[in-house]
């Protein structure tokens, strides 16, 4: 069984910074990839970064410059480091992992992140 627990999020202003974190725990395969997933009202989920155990990473458009993704292997842990936040990041965010080669998806239960204008 695997968990993850997300922690971070909140409220921020306009041009400000949050930092999400995740951690895993469970049977974490050596081969896998974790990231953050974001679902504003009435719209799909949708990829904002992810990062394979190698390092290699993989940004949305729209957060490329403001956004930095990063992980701890040794504690399964992935975080991200928000800058320069706009309201139009206002999202429910999600710590996802593709565990093993069969790419078993794990959600973390979710963060609220609000940014006022």
């Amino acid at each position: 069984q695997v968990q993850l627990v997300e922690s971070g999020g909140g409220l921020a202003q306009a041009g400000g910074s949050l930092r999400l974190s995740c951690a895993a725990s469970g049977s974490i395969s050596s081969i896998n990839t974790m990231g953050w997933y974001r679902q504003a009202p009435g719209t799909q989920r949708e990829l904002v970064a992810d990062s394979t155990r190698g390092g290699s990473t993989n940004y949305a458009e729209s957060v490329k410059g403001r956004f930095t993704i990063s992980r701890d292997n040794d504690k399964n842990a992935v975080y991200l480091q928000m800058n320069s936040l706009k309201p139009g990041d206002t999202a429910v965010y999600y710590c996802n992992l593709q565990n093993g080669l069969l790419r078993a998806n794990y959600w973390g239960q979710g963060t609220q992140v609000t940014v006022s204008s």
